[in-house]
């Protein structure tokens, strides 16, 4: 619980909590000791040069970290933002495949929520938030589907289980956690969380008449 306590501490009041956690790092906490192993899993998975110049999934979660720090003014649960921006690619290191030179993390959300919940049960006695947080985790991938049309979408059982406007606000904090990340990608990045939320809300009011 010890643990638990100065994460939080740090998610909550640092304006950027990624110079904690790669200091944190050193220590050799990541590689040793059992939840956290799981977060240091992630500084050796790649991800697509193309999607994530920054490069492994440590360097990608630290960059939403700090989004989600500078925006969980915003968020009607501050604390479960934080914990979910830290969690939410838990999933990419099972999930991650190279083939033929092309990276895939396919089901990493559905993963992801499994083992955001492992997590949190070793740090953590309060299993509502708990939930809440492995909840965004395993919606947080519906903004790239819903804009999309994918047929991985699902607003019905998302908006059951999570807040739409929550996972959006995840979703921004993830799609500006990239390395090359300039003004008109973060203007392209936006709108496509704008037009999530719209999606999302025409199909709630249709459902709803």
């Amino acid at each position: 619980m010890q643990m638990f306590d100065e994460f939080d501490a740090h998610l909550l009041n640092d304006e950027k909590p990624s110079d904690y956690f790669n200091e944190l790092s050193k220590t050799g906490l990541f590689n040793e000791s059992y939840p956290y192993t799981l977060l240091g899993d992630l500084m050796n998975v790649p991800q697509s040069p193309k999607h994530h110049p920054e490069g492994s999934v440590w360097k990608h979660t630290m960059l939403v970290v700090n989004n989600a720090a500078e925006r969980k003014h915003l968020s009607q649960n501050p604390k479960v933002l934080m914990w979910s921006a830290l969690l939410h690619d838990l999933g990419k290191a099972p999930a991650t495949k190279v083939t033929k030179g092309r990276i895939t993390s396919y089901d990493h959300d559905k993963m992801g929520e499994r083992l955001a919940a492992k997590f949190l049960k070793e740090v953590n006695s309060d299993d509502e938030f708990s939930l809440q947080v492995t909840k965004m985790v395993r919606w947080h991938m519906q903004i790239l589907f819903v804009t999309k049309g994918l047929p991985f979408a699902d607003i019905r059982k998302m908006a059951a289980e999570v807040s739409i406007d929550e996972v959006a606000l995840l979703g921004l904090c993830d799609r500006l956690g990239r390395g090359d990340m300039t003004l008109d990608k973060k203007l392209i990045e936006e709108k496509s969380i704008v037009t999530f939320l719209e999606k999302c809300h025409n199909y709630m009011q249709h459902k709803n008449k």
